[in-house]
């Protein structure tokens, strides 16, 4: 059974950082590349960044171009976002899931998430 954990998210004042772990279970890690999603209430998901696990390949969103990093290590099944310079637009649940990673974008592989981490960014 695949299962995506996150976790590491939190409260932060405008400036402040945060790691974000997706840690991944029930399939062979290296198959799958793996993206971060968010989503605020009433809004739809939205892609965040994702990473090709075996190239390294990224894609970021224009938005966090520069304050957010995502890695992975492979040892451990664990795909970081690691979330620096965070403003209150970045408040948001925030998702890992399986991607198809192209060359200037990524989607969703199938409709399997997380359960999410809480974001808080205070102004």
């Amino acid at each position: 059974e695949v299962q995506l954990v996150e976790s590491g998210g939190g409260w932060v004042q405008t400036g402040g950082s945060l790691r974000l772990s997706c840690a991944a279970s029930g399939f062979s890690f290296g198959d799958y590349d793996i993206g971060w999603f968010r989503q605020v209430p009433g809004k739809g998901r939205e892609v965040v960044s994702c990473i090709g696990v075996n190239d390294g390949n990224t894609y970021y969103k224009d938005s966090v171009k520069g304050r957010f990093t995502i890695s992975s290590d492979n040892a451990k099944n664990t795909v970081y976002l690691q979330m620096n310079n965070l403003k209150p637009e970045d408040t948001a649940v925030y998702y890992c899931a399986q991607i198809t990673l192209f060359a200037d974008y990524c989607l969703p592989y199938n409709d399997y998430y997380g359960q999410g981490t809480q974001v808080t960014v205070s102004s």
